[in-house]
C-alpha cells in the first residue's frame, strides 16, 4: 500500500571514511607488491582466482589487521580506525538512547565485534549468523524488538540477517565492510527501514581512504548511473579488469595512513 509506504520517515546514507593504520598499510603494501608480481605469470581461472583472493585479503585488512594475520592478537581500535570510528560512534547512538544494526560479511568479525561490544564495551548485544537455530533466532528478534528492553546492538552476518527479519527498533545501521552489489547492502537496510520504524534511520557505510574500498566505491557510484545490471551478485566483475587496472585498483595511496 503506497499511503503505508510513503509515511515510512527518511534514511539517511553517509560515508564513514576511515585511514589505514601503519601496521595495516604495510600489510596492505605487501598483499599488493606480492600480488603485482604473480600476476604477470597467471591466466584464466588461475589469474581469476588470483584476484578474488587479493580482493578477500586487503579486505580482512582494511577491517582489523588480525582478521588478515588470523593470529588471535588482539582486536583493539588502537590497531583499526574503522573499530575506533565503529566505537565512537556506537557510544554517541546508545547515549541517545538509540538501537544499532552492524552488518559483515565475515563471521570472524562478527565473533570479535560481538565479543568487543557486549564484553569490553558492555553493552546489550546479540549476534545473528547462519550456524544460529532458528528459535534461538526468533528469541534474540523478540529480545531486541522488545521497547522495554534497553538500548542494544545487533550484530549480524549479512548472508543470515540480510533478509527476512524485522528489526525496526534500530534506526542506526552500520555496514562494517561493503559488499560490492548495491542491492544486497540495500536489502540488509531494510531489517530497519521498512513498515513498522518510527525514526529516521541512519545507514552508515565505512570506507578505507586510499585503497580498494574507496576505488570501487567510486566504480559502483558511477555504475549505478548506468545500470545496476552491469554489477553482478559478488565481485566476480572486478575480474574482468585487465592487469593494469586492477593495480590501480588495489594501489595503496601513501597519503591516507595514520600517523600515529
Amino acid at each position: 500500500d503506497k499511503s503505508i509506504i510513503k509515511d515510512l520517515p527518511d534514511k539517511i546514507e553517509n560515508k564513514q571514511y576511515c585511514n589505514l593504520s601503519k601496521e595495516q598499510a604495510s600489510l596492505y603494501q605487501a598483499v599488493v607488491t606480492e600480488v603485482g608480481e604473480q600476476l604477470e605469470d597467471s591466466e584464466g581461472i588461475q589469474r581469476q582466482g588470483l584476484m578474488l583472493s587479493t580482493l578477500m585479503k586487503l579486505k580482512q585488512i582494511c577491517n582489523h589487521p588480525m582478521q588478515f594475520l588470523q593470529d588471535d592478537s588482539p582486536f583493539t581500535a588502537e590497531r583499526s580506525h574503522k573499530l575506533e570510528r565503529l566505537t565512537e560512534m556506537l557510544a554517541e547512538a546508545i547515549a541517545e538512547g538509540d538501537s544499532v544494526l552492524i552488518f559483515t560479511q565475515f563471521t570472524e568479525i562478527g565473533d570479535k565485534l560481538s565479543h568487543y561490544l557486549s564484553q569490553e564495551q558492555h553493552y546489550s548485544c546479540h549476534y545473528l549468523h547462519g550456524g544460529i537455530a532458528r528459535k534461538k533466532r526468533e528469541k534474540m528478534i523478540e529480545d531486541f524488538q522488545d521497547p522495554e528492553s534497553p538500548p542494544s546492538v545487533f550484530v549480524l552476518s549479512l548472508k543470515a540477517g540480510g533478509v527476512g527479519i524485522t528489526l525496526t527498533r534500530a534506526n542506526h545501521v552500520f555496514h562494517f565492510d561493503r559488499w560490492w552489489n548495491p542491492a544486497v547492502e540495500n536489502q540488509a537496510t531494510d531489517r530497519a527501514f521498512r513498515i513498522g520504524q518510527k525514526k529516521h534511520v541512519m545507514v552508515h557505510k565505512f570506507i578505507t581512504l586510499g585503497t580498494l574500498e574507496e576505488r570501487i566505491d567510486q566504480m559502483i557510484e558511477d555504475k549505478q548511473k548506468m545500470a545496476d545490471s552491469i554489477i553482478g551478485n559478488d565481485e566476480s566483475w572486478l575480474t574482468k579488469l585487465d592487469n593494469q587496472a586492477f593495480k590501480e585498483l588495489i594501489a595503496l595511496n601513501k597519503n591516507s595512513i595514520m600517523e600515529a
